[in-house]
């Protein structure tokens, strides 16, 4: 498993919930889909869980930029990688 698939799968739940609550605020407070809530939420629901796959996937490379920007700059400057191998 690659490390992108790894911070993909930390992050998925997460972004579900972000999805879920934004979707489950959006259908009950806007009175015309509250009226049809108890179907609108199962579809807020499955969209929130289907769409978060490939949000995580594309934020993750983005959650790693910075270590791999860090590591790189360690290495131009000669210095050692890991703190632990000083």
């Amino acid at each position: 498993m690659s490390r992108r698939w790894m911070i993909t799968a930390v992050i998925y739940m997460m972004v579900n919930a972000v999805l879920f609550g934004i979707g489950a605020t959006a259908v009950l407070s806007i009175p015309a889909l509250a009226e049809k809530a108890s179907k609108l939420i199962w579809v807020v629901t499955v969209l929130s869980f289907v769409l978060a796959l490939p949000i995580s996937y594309v934020l993750a490379p983005r959650l790693r930029a910075r270590y791999q920007r860090r590591q790189e700059l360690r290495r131009k400057a000669g210095e050692p990688l890991h703190p632990i191998s000083r």
